[in-house]
């Protein structure tokens, strides 16, 4: 993994809805992803887990959470050692939205925006995402989009004024 001095700051998201065990619900799962992630740098922020509707085929709820770490790690060096964690919590890519034990997704990082064939900084569909943008509210609304230039706070605030509120009954 390509380190280097420089301490670069991700904002993550996590997100859980496949238990692996009794003992191992999604939101242990979220702990147990954070103990792993400690070891990658110093995790400046966590956010409260937060239970969230799935989207797509998955009808399990989620557990989501965000946080913010510090580390060397290059952008391609953190997404390769995120899938590991992943990998080690039981996570087995073969359906899109479908269940999950553990999902860890780099959303923004202290570098702007970065670009390659595998990994997109920031994550394109974090902007319309309330189980990402209330979690990383929480804990960084002052961090800027760097594609739009609008805060998380913003951008949580208008996908809150965007989604329908619910009918009354009766």
């Amino acid at each position: 993994m390509r380190k280097t001095s420089i301490l670069h700051l991700y904002a993550l998201a996590l997100g859980s809805n496949r238990p692996l065990s009794a003992e191992r619900a999604p939101a242990r799962l979220l702990q147990d992803a954070i103990g792993e992630l400690k070891k990658l740098g110093r995790i400046a922020a966590i956010a409260p887990v937060m239970v969230t509707p799935p989207i797509g085929p998955s009808l399990r709820l989620f557990a989501n959470s965000a946080l913010l770490i510090e580390s060397p790690l290059h952008p391609k060096a953190m997404l390769a050692a995120l899938q590991q964690i992943e990998g080690r919590l039981g996570r087995r890519r073969h359906r899109r939205w479908g269940a999950r034990s553990i999902d860890i997704d780099i959303i923004l990082w202290s570098g702007g925006r970065f670009d390659s064939r595998t990994l997109h900084i920031p994550h394109p569909a974090f902007r319309s995402r309330d189980f990402v943008l209330s979690p990383l509210n929480a804990i960084a609304p002052r961090w800027r989009d760097p594609v739009s230039g609008l805060s998380v706070r913003h951008l949580h605030a208008r996908l809150q004024k965007a989604a329908p509120l619910p009918r009354p009954r009766g």
